[in-house]
């Protein structure tokens, strides 16, 4: 009778990067992604990040202001490039207005509750 399972393994040897092949695994880079934060109280706060260099934020943020009825502002993280910010929940609002404006709906990330 042989025993096969008993040969020397070490699981915690250095075996590689077993995702070294597929660098997109887990990827976050080629998403919008929509998310929402808790302020104080009932109020709240919309963030939009993973902008593709084509848009203009800034003009992106003023056609938000002004078709959404809220204030928002452009803020620059180190991480994420430039992140928009609106008051309020408008993830719907912001997701229905990229789709319009031809962005593909399988690119954008709604996150929250």
């Amino acid at each position: 009778m042989s025993v096969q399972n008993l040969n020397a393994f070490d699981p915690f040897a250095d075996g590689g990067d077993p995702l070294a092949a597929d660098q997109d695994v887990g990827s976050q880079q080629n998403y919008l992604h929509i998310r929402i934060q808790q302020r104080n109280g009932r109020k709240t706060l919309t963030t939009l990040q993973g902008l593709p260099k084509e848009y203009d934020p800034k003009k992106l943020l003023k056609a938000f202001k002004k078709e959404f009825a809220c204030n928002g502002t452009l803020v620059d993280d180190e991480e994420m490039g430039q992140v928009i910010q609106l008051q309020g929940d408008q993830r719907t609002k912001i997701a229905t207005f990229l789709t319009e404006e031809g962005i593909p709906k399988s690119t954008i990330k709604i996150h929250g509750f």
